[in-house]
């Protein structure tokens, strides 16, 4: 790394120093720093200086390049290189930990890239802020383990207690504490003295050293303390800080470690192990059975909800109860069911009317959805599911006002969401095809990706919880099979072709097995994809799990215990009409509907006939219709609608008064409170839908009818929601500028410098950086016109219509009708400027 001919003397001039691509890295890198973009390089730097950027732009770096940064923030300011290689692989350097030393320049421009660190390497500075965040304090101890400095710990001593310490540590008396000072942090760095000194201590003087050394370096004593502690403090080797509290100077500290910051600096990244391995043909089968189970789940949850769902909360969202029922209703755990309807969600499929009872239904988009091929409808799930911001295993939990999180509601946003699972995914494609990782290794990788991201909970950061639940949610949605990435899976994500499993390892392994390792290439380099760039992999990933998936059935398997055996999923019209006529029993890889009364009632209420219920099944069966299923169609039918309900409030009618004469005298009608109006009519003042259910649990078959006394048929009304679009997520800061984007910027910035550093001839009252130029009107003109006729730069300040000053370095063209043409070399194009608006002018020098 060679060193500039004239240092850089702040972050401002080094930024200077940086070409475009330099440039573009940092500001991809923090793109919080152009929102909005900065009016020159010394207004970059002062945002790439505020505590908010520095605090996220730590919270990016990975253990290393963090480790890196806390060791600058203890060392001097500025350090050397070698200064910096001393405290991460200690005395000795390269030879004592050659990983660090290999490592190290990395961490060092990965920290210059986002303008943490700046100067050469003879004089690294670390960012003042970032120094305050990471320097140790007694209120913000160091993850270093080291404590203050011996100038920091003896600022509130007295000079002659200073001048006793010096004496004790064999060092000469000196005439001020400054040099005192000085002469102690001297003899605490020299290697071969303090080794001296150390020496002659007592056994249980070291004991105590050897308890602070690696932090916290704070410990308590007593007003009389024993006499190993009195060794210790008379020498300076434990500095006190407040009445009972002494701490061990980071010089002392360093000295016992050897040199070293860290206990143990991490530069490599932990591999992600391989668990188990699988044929890739069982990885992908088992994806796809997922995958369509996926379909299925949500499918049934929206069909559940088709005539309008629960309730919205007051507050937002799905209540406690209403949760259950949905998880008893999908014979899933709580948590699952959460996870499919925020699916369901993420996806636009499901969403509140908006009605003053408002409740929630699924959208106009569900009927879409419906009518894809299966593959599509898996692919918009899963897109959703990568890019959706909220965590539905957030459900059930308390947020930080201690409030319920509830399934749809409101707070389960989490911005690093889809970057994690992404992330997490890109980690499963780096393994050999077919292999599944060992999740405590994926944790662990992602740990050391970003130490500082996210609050604990239970032991576990927000993105290891993440990680967790991406592992799970994965497995669920078919993108993973047995816990290994699914052809269709690494299509999805745009990544290219696997490596291939070594033969040996194509079955399974037990647990005692060992997989290698592979570092690919994409554990660092899959990015997320544009839109543009998803669509192609989406399509890709349909195209690979269409023949995976099941062929819908046209036909059931009658049996003659009244039951019928799907034995595969059915044709959506097959699997509606049968929905209607049977009761679904059992669900798995074959799907058992049992045949009740109340199911054939249901159908015949529907509008169908005995007729064609035969019919319907003689179509569809394999098998021949059982003769009990037969006879039970036929009995339901013949009493079906033999009683009429209709409005008087209500009425009952049947040609048979024998009929009606059984239902008096049953007790069981009691609590309908009938009475008759003609030997074939009996009334109550219940409403006719309490009428025909408590008819039809005393045991009868009765059928609505109308005020023209025509049957009523009865089908499900599909309530659908106003047209919704589907949630957006919640980006985690400004989104990374695109291409176009980073070099408008740039351009920008680097033309707002030129204005604002360009020299100037000197005006009649000097122009402080910073201020824009300040002339009259008339002189604003006759500079401009002198300007047109010379051909000369200038220099303008001028402000736009919504009250904004800028600088600009303008050519003038043309100045006429009050507006000044000319070429800005800001902009870098031609623009037009009304002459009221600039605020002054003035000539640019001649070199």
């Amino acid at each position: 790394m060679s060193n500039p001919a004239t240092p850089p003397r702040s972050l401002a001039e080094a930024l200077r120093a940086r070409d475009d691509a330099s440039l573009a890295v940092l500001l991809r890198a923090r793109p919080d720093l152009i929102t909005p973009v900065p009016t020159d390089l010394t207004q970059l730097a002062t945002r790439a200086g505020t505590r908010a950027s520095v605090l996220r732009a730590l919270e990016r770096l990975d253990r290393f390049a963090l480790q890196t940064a806390e060791a600058l923030a203890v060392a001097g300011d500025p350090a050397s290189y070698q200064e910096l290689l001393g405290l991460m692989a200690g005395d000795g350097g390269d030879s004592r930990n050659p990983a660090v030393a290999g490592e190290l320049p990395r961490a060092v421009a990965a920290l210059r890239d986002q303008a943490l660190v700046w100067g050469g390497d003879d004089r690294l500075r670390l960012v003042r802020t970032a120094r305050e965040v990471l320097a140790p304090s007694p209120q913000h101890p160091s993850p270093t383990g080291l404590g203050p400095t011996v100038r920091e710990a003896t600022s509130g001593m007295s000079p002659g207690r200073i001048q006793e310490i010096v004496a004790a540590a064999g060092l000469p008396s000196t005439h001020d504490s400054v040099s005192a000072v000085d002469a102690l942090t001297k003899l605490f760095g020299h290697r071969k003295k303090m080794a001296k000194l150390l020496a002659a201590a007592p056994a249980e003087s070291r004991e105590v050293l050897s308890r602070l050394v690696w932090g916290p370096p704070y410990g308590q004593i007593t007003p009389e303390p024993a006499a190993h502690l009195r060794w210790l403090l008379d020498r300076g080797l434990l500095l006190p800080t407040a009445p009972g509290t002494v701490v061990l100077p980071r010089e002392v500290a360093l000295h016992l470690r050897e040199g070293r910051a860290h206990r143990e600096p991490e530069p490599v990244p932990p591999a992600v192990e391989p668990a188990a391995a699988h044929r890739p043909q069982v990885v992908d089968a088992t994806a796809a059975g997922q995958a369509y189970t996926s379909l299925a789940t949500v499918e049934e949850l929206l069909k559940d909800w088709d005539e309008g769902g629960p309730a919205v909360l007051r507050s937002g969202g799905l209540s406690v109860r209403d949760l259950k029922r949905t998880a008893v209703a999908l014979d899933v755990p709580e948590p699952i069911a959460a996870f499919w309807v925020e699916l369901a969600y993420a996806a636009g499929l499901l969403a509140s009317d908006g009605e003053a009872d408002e409740r929630y239904a699924a959208t106009p988009a569900y009927d879409e959805w419906l009518d894809r091929p299966p593959a599509e409808r898996w692919a918009q799930l899963a897109e959703a599911w990568l890019t959706a911001t909220r965590a539905s295993g957030l459900v059930g939990g308390r947020d930080a006002k201690d409030r319920a999180l509830s399934a749809l509601g409101p707070g389960l946003d989490r911005s690093a969401a889809p970057e994690v699972r992404h992330r997490v995914l890109s980690l499963l494609a780096a393994l050999p095809e077919g292999a599944a990782p060992a999740a405590d290794s994926v944790l662990a990788r992602l740990r050391w990706e970003r130490p500082l991201r996210g609050p604990r909970q239970h032991g576990d950061d927000l993105r290891t919880r993440l990680a967790r639940w991406t592992l799970s949610e994965a497995e669920l949605l078919g993108v993973t099979g047995r816990g290994a990435l699914s052809a269709h899976g690494r299509a999805l994500l745009g990544a290219p072709a696997a490596e291939k499993a070594p033969e040996q390892a194509a079955e399974p392994s037990g647990p005692g097995d060992k997989l290698p390792v592979r570092h690919h290439h994409l554990s660092a380099a899959l990015e997320p994809l544009s839109p543009p760039e998803q669509a192609v992999a989406s399509a890709t990933a349909v195209r690979l799990l269409a023949p995976l998936l099941p062929e819908p059935l046209d036909h059931v398997l009658l049996q003659a215990d009244l039951t019928a055996v799907a034995p595969g999923p059915l044709r959506r019209p097959l699997a509606d009409a049968l929905g209607v006529l049977a009761d679904v029993e059992s669900k798995g890889g074959a799907t058992v509907y049992r045949f009740t009364p109340a199911s054939v009632r249901r159908a015949l209420d529907a509008g169908q006939t005995a007729a064609d219920l035969h019919a319907f099944l003689t179509t569809h069966s394999r098998t021949p219709v059982p003769q009990p299923l037969a006879y039970l169609i036929d009995d339901v039918a013949r009493r079906h609608g033999h009683l009429r309900v209709g409005a008087a409030s209500a009425y009952v009618r049947c040609d048979d008064d024998t009929v009606l004469n059984e239902i008096m005298a049953d007790k069981r009608a009691s609590g309908l409170r009938l009475r008759r109006l003609a030997p074939t009519v009996l009334a109550t003042q219940a409403d006719p839908a309490a009428l025909l259910e408590g008819l039809r649990a005393m045991g009868y078959a009765p059928a609505a009818e109308s005020a023209e006394g025509d049957v009523l048929i009865t089908r499900a009304h599909a309530h659908r929601t106003p047209p919704r679009t589907a949630p957006e997520p919640v980006p985690d800061g400004p989104p990374p500028p695109d291409p176009t984007l980073l070099a408008a910027a740039i351009r920008a910035i680097r033309a707002g410098d030129l204005a604002a550093t360009t020299p100037r001839k000197p005006a009649g009252a000097a122009v402080k950086g910073g201020e824009l130029p300040r002339t009259t009107a008339a002189e604003t003109l006759a500079t401009m016109q002198a300007a047109v006729l010379t051909g000369d730069t200038l220099w303008i300040g001028y402000v736009n219509a919504e009250g904004t000053a800028s600088q600009r370095v303008i050519a003038p063209i043309r100045v006429e009708g009050g507006f000044v043409t000319a070429y800005d070399h800001t902009a870098d194009e031609v623009r037009t400027y009304p002459l009221h608006r600039v605020t002054g002018v003035a000539e640019l020098a001649e070199d």
